[in-house]
């Protein structure tokens, strides 16, 4: 098949996935094109036989850039287009008609943060705004009925949000788990911890306030044997910094900033954090998870679908300063049950989060869309 993957994004979770799956695709034999900005996976993409357009529609307001992006579009006359972004899931189901037949497949990435909480499980991440309803609810249910699209969902929690709130077909909405490269992401020595360094937790994502990296300092500074590595680049880093400066944090926390190529990090941590409100099936866990890391993570929407209590890492409640800091030295004093959780959390991945589980289910969506484009 000619596959295209849709962004207009150039950096998270949708980017790293949609290069993950162009990859995977070429791999698999068929051919696979990207539309969209240049990002820090395009280099890895063209390498692995991936034909990326470097086209952008910097925001909802770009007509000139969204005409471009639709006329390379057109133009291709795929087979299957996925749409990996919010305002991609816009433009490509408004011009399903005019794709020749092509199947037609979204990925529902994540909630607005005003709707977050009715994702099961998921914390309130901000206020509701008036337009919510309109754009992400009624909005998302008119133009998903229009195009005849197949909507994806990394997690049974979100699934639920799409059936119960948006109000979409069932018949048209797939569980489809994300995956990760357990050959890029693999444990290595140092990730069981050295006796010349004190325990370490790693932090990744965007500092911004669903993340809530509050909770992660908050808890921290509860676990003074603690070491963190806080990776990430966003609009809350001038309180972060402020913040690890001070008395109680002050040279046991290190800001590593947006990196590039996430892969090398978790070889320096000995479990990984994650403190977000809401959450659908995260890419940083299933990646910390492969290369042998239990965690301390919130028990968030499709979170507690992957990592099991007790088994892979330890579940606290969203917000739970107090619980989160329990977790933490719990694992930080433990290495014995650190190595125990962290080989299950990497077994756990094997067995159903690897890319090639997630390209299984995705060929199964993309036929299903081309049956019904037809």
């Amino acid at each position: 098949m000619r596959v295209v993957q849709l962004l207009t994004q150039r950096a998270g979770g949708p980017v790293d996935h949609a290069v993950d799956v162009a990859v995977g695709l070429a791999g698999r034999g068929h051919e696979s094109h990207v539309i969209g900005p240049e990002s820090d996976g395009t280099a890895r993409a063209r390498a692995a036989g991936v034909t990326w357009h470097p086209l952008e529609m910097a925001t909802k307001k770009d007509l000139a850039g969204g005409a471009g992006v639709a006329r390379r579009l057109v133009s291709l006359r795929p087979d299957v287009v996925h749409l990996q972004d919010r305002r991609a899931g816009w433009v490509g189901r408004l011009l399903a008609r005019n794709l020749g037949g092509a199947g037609v497949v979204y990925t529902l990435h994540g909630v607005a943060d005003g709707l977050s909480d009715l994702v099961p499980g998921n914390a309130l991440a901000a206020p509701r705004r008036r337009r919510d309803r309109l754009y992400y609810l009624d909005g998302e249910r008119a133009v998903t009925r229009w195009s005849r699209a197949r909507v994806v969902v990394p997690s049974t929690a979100v699934a639920r949000f799409a059936l119960d709130h948006v109000r979409l077909d069932p018949a048209r909405v797939d569980v489809v788990p994300n995956g990760v490269d357990p050959v890029r992401f693999a444990p290595t020595p140092a990730s069981a911890g050295t006796p010349s360094r004190p325990p370490t937790a790693l932090w990744l994502g965007v500092l911004g306030e669903v993340k809530r990296v509050d909770v992660l300092l908050d808890a921290a500074e509860r676990v003074p044997d603690l070491r963190l590595l806080v990776a990430g680049d966003g609009p809350l880093l001038p309180d972060v910094e402020r913040r690890v400066a001070q008395a109680g944090l002050a040279g046991r926390v290190s800001l590593l900033g947006r990196l590039h190529d996430p892969a090398p990090v978790f070889a320096r941590a000995d479990l990984f954090a994650l403190t977000s409100a809401a959450e659908n099936c995260p890419l940083a866990l299933l990646q910390a998870m492969s290369c042998g890391l239990p965690a301390v993570a919130s028990a968030v929407g499709g979170v507690p679908e992957v990592l099991r209590d007790g088994v892979d890492g330890v579940l606290c409640a969203a917000g739970d300063v107090a619980g989160f800091a329990e977790g933490l030295r719990t694992l930080a004093g433990d290495p014995s049950g650190r190595r125990r959780m962290g080989e299950s959390a990497r077994a756990r991945v094997l067995d159903g989060y690897t890319m090639d589980h997630c390209l299984d289910g995705l060929l199964e969506s993309y036929a299903k869309a081309r049956s019904c484009a037809r």
